[in-house]
């Protein structure tokens, strides 16, 4: 694999996540740390019952802590994509710092506030500006998105979207305990986010 200047990298989880290490967020934070970039990839407080403005102030934290010396990338999946998105509805200045971001999978409203655990997290109105370079990438029969991403997300906030066929929520129950196109985003802004490969 080519090396690259290091970079700065923030990897956010999701609802009910406890960063396991088969999930493939954990499998690019050690795959970025061995290519010599730096990583955060922190817990998230109480993910099973998190509180959007607690959340919120950590992002704002984490993005402080992002090295300014190289690219600074942040990877949110799931309600952390949400987050994201109520962050810049906000006006949340620290998320300048980020050079380019990845949103994954994010939940609909409709799923989100059927689960009291999670419903302050139903997103904004989509109706501001993203803070930087955004793009999305969702499955095309994610249960937790089932008006599909780039209906209820994609086209409002104009990013580019890629839907990968039968990807589901991009999480371990679909088999993304590896995905090596994540892997080439981090390093090349440029690369097609595709499915993982099938196991042989």
């Amino acid at each position: 694999m080519t090396k690259h200047a290091p970079g700065s990298y923030l990897i956010l989880h999701g609802w009910q996540n406890h960063r396991p290490e088969d999930h493939w967020q954990h499998w690019l934070a050690d795959r970025l740390t061995e290519l010599g970039h730096r990583v955060t990839y922190p817990q998230l407080p109480d993910p099973d019952a998190p509180d959007l403005d607690v959340w919120l102030g950590e992002l704002a934290r984490h993005l402080d802590g992002l090295d300014p010396a190289g690219e600074r990338v942040v990877l949110a999946h799931s309600a952390s994509a949400v987050l994201w998105l109520h962050a810049a509805a906000r006006g949340m200045k620290e998320q300048r710092a980020a050079d380019r971001v990845l949103l994954v999978a994010p939940p609909s409203a409709s799923v989100l506030v059927r689960h009291p655990e999670i419903a302050e997290f139903a997103p904004p109105a989509l109706d501001f500006a993203l803070p930087g370079p955004t793009r999305l990438v969702a499955g095309d029969d994610d249960p937790y998105c089932p008006e599909g991403a780039r209906t209820v997300y994609g086209d409002p906030l104009g990013i580019p979207t890629e839907i990968i066929p039968g990807a589901g929520h991009l999480d371990l129950v679909a088999g993304y305990g590896s995905w090596p196109a994540v892997l080439e985003w981090c390093l090349d802004a440029s690369a097609a986010l595709t499915a993982r490969p099938v196991a042989r």
